[in-house]
């Protein structure tokens, strides 16, 4: 049964409803694109940009031949997925950007990243692949603009008498690339969301209706009060309820950088929540971001956040999708575009986002606007993306509303720094307050530090002299109970192999379903008081809460040795103070950042004799690390510094080399970890839908908790021994029963395998 608009109305998109071919009217969808668009860039001063980008966003698609295209489709094809896909191959955005141009002239060339880019992501100016100048150069975009202008209505060409001024762009010249992706960021949430509206009217349905802040304190007052009521009352829950009394007194302090300083086991998690809660109700702010550095630890803290609000917490992160209950249909479309009001997501998500090119990264861009971030473990930030990273959180927090709080224990120096050498200078964060300095229930850092004081720390008496293993493992072999970390899995597994039987090993050579089982027998143990010997990667060193009478440290950056020192006596329960034992290991650190952070903890605490661990040490320390770092490695600055009189940027570069985590040499393997006893079969019937079934997004995440990464040299050379398959490109699956040790995890030949420690 044919069924079509009228042959006046052009379409935008066709599904198929039962027999009936429905159409969506291109004037409609353009102006509830250009609406909802506004509506979007309105919180940061953008609309009417937003609006016309909205408005002109799919002009090409009057073109006779997209309308052509679009209803023979209508006609013939039962999915509309693939009707909308085989429509958009008949160009249809670069009408809307050319007429910018023509209209506006420079000031145009903003309208023309954001239409042109719509659907492939920004575009740099002028690069070899990915020039957007070319795009508008060419025949066949002059044609496409003919043919638009021809067949579409007088009103929507219309500009309404918006008059672009550049001198309005937040932050200048500096904040032009931020400012785009937000005006970007607007338009394409809005398209996808009327899109979607007209698709797929169940999933619009599902999205929203989500609680405001306001609603949401009164659930976490009532939260800390039955802690309160629950807690012992021992001299580190009196200090833990001092933070949280001294974050909510400083929560009515004007927006902008506060730095969170608090000692390991200080409970930095709930006072960092609560100032947020609080600092968003006194100032409108429309949302709280929790950003957790590693994927392992976020699952906790959001399961503490969702014990506290319920639903209205969402997680974006790779694992969420993994485990049934982490996510639903709401929450999942929610991590689109961040629409909840308390998302918790990781630093690779939250940063890589904020410099991305592509649609699906950037539709949340514009809900960072006016929201609280809470950036916990902020030491971690990475040294070579520091200066654009700083960079932005400048710009968010002086025109877009954002309130940042850096949390940790050990504050990285991220003021101005001025150095010798004028290409290691940086420019830093402005404006830092203290959240711990100069309060109601706190006067100093320094004040939690001496009263949170739980640890003594023994360095080496000669820096230069290393230790054995075997040595370490005797020593470590007189301890009931001990933690020692290394900077290396193939450390971990050296060390263990030395070690009693009974001796429990983590390293990111475990998958991640094994090494969260493994966290949960240590924690089980320390509970029931056993005897518990581990030996650790530097996995266990941000967020992972256990308590270990002493602590072994091989030497490694300030901060890492701080971080170790928060599993010893967490609790404040020993008599004494705990025992954190600082040695040199065997080899020499890989080069990198790690060498690069032990020779700064060599040059700083070198012929020291006060506390390892004072405070003031850490801006020296930072300061050290930094000056050996190149803290804009992959040029991020230069790609996004626009050209004034061509508003030239190249987006798309700048966006592939910001990457936090470069895994180009990596691999990933399936491994077939089964748990403890063998009972977890999960893997088995993963991989056999993976096999029939083909990938589905939801069946990737469950595996990823199966998966460990690799270099690919020993990939190639597992896979040419026949030890692994390669399921699918890139993707490679355990096949030899022998790869997988019980307690080290998977075996690339880069350790023992032999093991005498118990199998968990």
């Amino acid at each position: 049964m044919e069924c079509q608009p009228p042959s006046d109305t052009a379409a935008a998109h066709a599904v198929q409803a039962a027999d009936t071919p429905r159409l969506h009217a291109l004037e409609q969808h353009l102006s509830e694109v250009a609406r909802r668009a506004a509506h979007n860039a309105s919180v940061f001063s953008g609309a009417s940009w937003a609006h016309l980008a909205g408005q002109w966003h799919d002009l090409g698609k009057y073109r006779p031949g997209f309308q052509r295209y679009l209803r023979a489709a209508s006609g013939v094809e039962a999915e509309s997925a693939h009707i909308e896909g085989g429509a958009r191959r008949v160009s249809h955005s670069t009408a809307g950007a050319l007429l910018a141009c023509e209209r506006f002239d420079t000031p145009g060339r903003v309208l023309a990243y954001l239409i042109a880019s719509h659907h492939a992501g920004l575009y740099d100016w002028n690069s070899e692949c990915n020039s957007l100048e070319a795009r508008l150069q060419s025949e066949a975009g002059r044609a496409e603009l003919q043919e638009a202008l021809a067949a579409a209505p007088p009103e929507i060409l219309d500009h309404g008498g918006f008059s672009p001024n550049l001198r309005t762009i937040p932050g200048g010249a500096a904040g032009f690339a931020l400012w785009l992706r937000m005006l970007f960021s607007a338009l394409v949430d809005a398209d996808f969301l009327d899109t979607e509206a007209f698709m797929d009217e169940g999933k619009a349905s599902a999205r929203g209706a989500w609680p405001e802040l306001a609603t949401l304190r009164p659930a976490f007052d009532a939260h800390m009060g039955a802690l309160a009521a629950q807690a012992p009352d021992t001299p580190v829950n009196r200090l833990r309820a001092r933070i949280l009394a001294q974050c909510r007194a400083k929560a009515t302090d004007m927006p902008g950088i506060f730095s969170l300083t608090v000692p390991t086991g200080g409970g930095k998690t709930l006072a960092s929540m609560a100032f947020a809660l609080d600092h968003a109700m006194a100032h409108g702010q429309r949302r709280i971001i929790y950003v957790i550095p590693y994927t392992s630890i976020i699952e906790q803290t959001a399961d503490v956040f969702r014990g506290i609000f319920g639903e209205a917490v969402i997680e974006h992160h790779s694992n969420a999708e993994s485990e049934p209950g982490r996510e639903n249909l709401r929450s999942r479309l929610a991590c689109e575009n961040w629409d909840a009001p308390i998302v918790v997501t990781t630093s690779v998500q939250f940063f890589e986002s904020l410099f991305a090119a592509r649609t699906s990264r950037c539709r949340k861009l514009h809900n960072i606007v006016g929201s609280v971030v809470v950036l916990d473990e902020a030491q971690l930030l990475p040294p070579e993306f520091l200066k654009p990273i700083l960079g932005t959180l400048n710009l968010l927090t002086r025109h877009y509303g954002v309130t940042v709080v850096l949390s940790t224990a050990t504050q990285p120096a991220l003021a101005r720094q001025e150095y010798f050498d004028p290409q290691k200078s940086i420019a830093g964060l402005n404006d830092v307050r203290e959240l711990m300095q100069g309060g109601p229930h706190v006067q100093t850092p320094d004040e939690l530090y001496r009263d949170l004081r739980r640890v003594r720390v023994r360095l080496p008496a000669d820096w230069q002299a290393r230790t054995a293993w075997e040595d370490l493992a005797a020593e470590i072999a007189a301890q009931p109970s001990v933690l020692a970390i290394v900077n290396t899995r193939r450390h971990a597994a050296a060390l263990h192999a030395l070690l009693p039987k009974g001796t429990l090993h983590l390293s990111a050579l475990m998958c991640g379903a094994h090494r969260a089982n493994v966290i949960e027998s240590i924690k089980t143990r320390l509970k029931a008081g056993e005897p518990t010997r581990v030996v650790s990667t530097q996995l266990v060193e941000a967020g992972v809460d256990l308590d270990f009478p002493v602590v072994y440290r091989a030497l490694a950056g300030l901060d890492s040795l701080a971080q170790a020192a928060g599993r010893c006596n967490r609790e404040g329960r020993l008599d004494d103070l705990g025992e954190v034992v600082v040695f040199v290991p065997p080899d020499a650190a890989p080069p990198g950042l790690l060498a690069k952070g032990e020779g700064a903890c060599r040059s700083v605490l070198h012929s020291y004799t006060g506390d390892p661990l004072d405070r003031a040490l850490f801006e020296r320390y930072f300061r050290q690390l930094y000056y050996q770092c190149d803290l804009d490695k992959h040029g991020i600055d230069k790609l996004l510094t626009v050209d004034g009189p061509t508003l030239a940027v190249n987006f798309r570069s700048a966006a592939e080399k910001f990457r936090l985590i470069d895994d180009s040499d990596q691999a990933s393997v399936i491994v077939r970890y089964r748990g403890p006893e063998g009972q977890d079969a999960s893997v088995d019937q993963h991989l056999a839908q993976l096999r029939r079934d083909g990938t589905a997004r939801w069946l990737m995440r469950a595996l990823q908790r199966y998966t460990v990464s690799i270099n690919q040299r020993d990939a190639r050379r597992l896979l040419a021994q026949g030890d692994i398959e390669e399921l699918i490109p890139g993707l490679f699956v355990q096949v030899s029963d022998l790869l997988y040790h019980p307690d080290l995890g998977l075996q690339t030949g880069e350790a023992p395998a032999a093991s005498n420690a118990l199998i968990v």
